[in-house]
């Protein structure tokens, strides 16, 4: 999901796509440092931030202009939430120029509201096709988009750069742009593609004749429409110079290798890692150690600066750590190495225990290199919506968990995402283990607590999706009493995470409705502001009363509140549709544990409930507590939760 790019917000994660396609108002920032010219050493200098700022603001106030769909999620947005934007939009550019950044303001992409159908008659507005919403229902999809070729899309081009010129007083001159991002043009032809980035680009220049257009290259990367004509084509159409195309996935897809350097165009090697702002421990270090270094260093490189572009941040602070200092190394970096003294770092304090955990996740959860892409689909937050019928299981006798593992689907469906697991859980339990041990000389570190917390909850996460699966193997044994057992423990173990999670700020789910709340200026706009707030975490808004979102669980969380508020009360459900059926003799009935969990959601979502936004509760006590009950084998306890 691309409709935004390489941004993450002042207060946390940022849901790319919210409104595909509509016309609305985010505050986007990101720190790109960029290289250029070289020094006496014949090395290149860091010369300055590129940051992306994006703005937008439009009313939308009658029906034929918005269309069904701005006013049906969630929306409209009233005035006073604009205004406010506006001035902090103006805050934000007043301090980037400060610090000496280098703000990216958006260029119109061609997205119009369906008035200007009736406006301009002759003019070239398609309906664009179905992204990701259910059965096609026009209020979620198909806007309209102004085809780049008409004179229509200059002339609004060149006011809307105008206007912001008007609002902010100054411009960088530097623009985003992505018309294409995941939307197909409608033909191959790379005349036709050129001419619609020439005109793009005419629409920026008609505006500001030192316009440069920065264009996110995710569209290469997940749209194979983008063969190498066609790609050039769109490349090429822009003047040498006046185009920057950021690599959006290179630490696990890099581009500029299999472009021949985007065919001469300058570009910024990003690092992507996040999806939705997921909670999940991954990374791939060693990529990130060198992949700027080698893009750098590559014959005829056409790189010019290095990158963030996260979906969400606030998770798995050493990968931005890592990141964060590829914008000054000329070298690549010895993990290994930067790692012990990460650990020092971020702990105060050098322990050898604590050095050798972090060497095995370094060897594990951020090693992953399986290409795949990393968005959590854990059973706890990701639940499966499918009929267990479906659900095989292959039994591994070398798994860490004593539960069977090798979960597969029977048949592929748009249903279930299995979970993603890349590494050796008993490594990573081993890890843990070597945590807690140094507990006592770190747990007054806050960063510690945070980090124990997060690997206590990763390795259940992975525990509980296997306890899953086992639940399922009960079910199709036709087993009633261990269904129910299993269920229960399941449930038991969802409970006993959100436990977890309460101990540390980080994983709360206060904070988060709370900072939507702020934002109201009365009674009306809270309500209205907390249930965008808890839809965009849960099912979205274009389900039916028995079909789920397409989209349900993106933006998930393993939050404490949510996992007991929600998460626990919808695997409930499934597991007792799951007992149903068995003492019934009954096939699954898969469109009633929908229409109840869809009910559940909406009402979850219209709830007006008060969660923490502090902590409670000891993270070593709890995480010990946590590893004696489910990961100590020698316990008698824990011998049987696994039985």
């Amino acid at each position: 999901m691309r409709a935004f790019s390489h941004a993450f917000t002042l207060e946390g994660s940022l849901f790319r796509g919210l409104f595909r396609g509509a016309i609305t108002k985010m505050q986007l920032l990101l720190a790109i440092p960029s290289l250029g010219g070289t020094g006496k050493d014949g090395k290149r200098k860091l010369t300055g931030w590129l940051c992306r700022v994006s703005t937008c603001r439009l009313r939308l106030r009658d029906k034929r202009l918005s269309g069904r769909k701005y006013s049906r999620w969630g929306g409209p947005l009233p005035q006073s939430w604009f205004d406010n934007q506006l001035i902090l939009q103006k805050k934000i550019l007043a301090r980037m120029y400060e610090l000496g950044m280098t703000p990216v303001l958006p260029a119109f992409s061609g997205n119009v509201p369906a008035a200007l159908k009736y406006i301009f008659p002759s003019a070239k507005i398609t309906r664009l096709g179905n992204w990701f919403s259910v059965k096609n229902d026009l209020k979620w999809c198909c806007t309209y988009l102004l085809d780049a070729t008409d004179s229509l899309f200059i002339e609004i081009g060149k006011a809307f750069i105008k206007k912001q010129l008007q609002e902010y007083g100054r411009t960088s001159h530097i623009y985003n742009c992505d018309t294409f991002d995941e939307n197909t043009p409608p033909i191959d032809d790379p005349e036709y593609i050129s001419s619609l980035g020439a005109a793009t680009f005419k629409g920026m220049q008609s505006g500001d004749d030192d316009a440069v257009w920065l264009m996110q290259g995710w569209l290469f990367s997940y749209d194979p429409f983008w063969r190498p004509p066609q790609m050039k084509a769109l490349l090429h159409s822009v003047p040498v110079g006046k185009l920057v195309v950021l690599d959006l996935f290179a630490e696990v897809k890099p581009i500029w290798v299999t472009s021949e350097q985007f065919y001469g165009v300058p570009y910024i090697w990003c690092m992507l890692h996040n999806f939705a702002g997921n909670i999940e421990m991954y990374g791939i270090l060693d990529a990130i150690a060198s992949g700027p270094i080698d893009a750098r260093t590559s014959i005829n490189s056409t790189m010019v600066g290095v990158g963030m572009s996260m979906e969400g941040i606030e998770q798995n602070p050493i990968v931005y750590d890592l990141m964060s200092e590829m914008a000054f190394q000329h070298k690549k970096i010895d993990v290994k190495a930067w790692i012990d003294m990460y650990s020092t770092r971020r702990y105060g304090q050098s322990l050898p225990l604590i050095k050798e955990g972090w060497n095995v996740l370094y060897h594990t959860i951020y090693n992953c290199t399986d290409g795949a892409y990393d968005k959590n689909r854990d059973v706890i937050v990701a639940f499966p919506d499918v009929d267990p019928s479906l659900i095989s299981v292959q039994h591994d006798q070398s798994h860490h968990y004593d539960i069977p593992s090798g979960t597969f689907i029977k048949e592929m469906t748009d249903t279930f995402d299995r979970p993603h697991l890349w590494y050796s859980t008993s490594e990573v339990i081993y890890a843990l283990e070597l945590f807690i041990n140094s507990g006592d000389e770190l747990s007054r570190s806050k960063t510690y607590r945070y980090d124990l917390v997060d690997l206590t909850r990763q390795v259940l996460a992975k525990y509980a999706n296997e306890l899953f699966f086992k639940v399922t193997e009960a079910y199709k044994s036709h087993d009633v009493h261990g269904t129910t057992l299993l269920s229960q423990r399941f449930l038991d173990l969802v409970e006993d995470l959100d436990t977890l999670l309460a101990c540390h700020d980080g994983f709360l789910l206060g904070p988060w409705l709370e900072s939507a709340k702020k934002l109201a200026q009365n009674e009306e706009q809270e309500r209205q502001f907390e249930w965008n707030a808890r839809t965009q975490i849960t099912m979205w808004f274009d389900n039916t009363k028995e079909e789920a979102s397409l989209l349900r669980d993106y933006g998930n969380k393993y939050w404490s509140g949510l996992l007991h508020d929600y998460y626990g009360p919808r695997a409930a459900i499934y597991f007792k549709y799951l007992r149903e059926s068995l003492e019934k003799g009954k096939d699954f009935k898969l469109i009633e544990w929908r229409k109840e969990w869809i009910k559940l959601t909406n009402e979850w979502q219209k709830s007006r409930n008060i969660f923490p936004v502090e902590s409670k509760g000891d993270a070593l006590i709890t995480s010990r507590w946590l590893f004696n009950k489910y990961l100590n084998f020698t316990n008698p306890e824990t011998k049987l939760i696994q039985e």
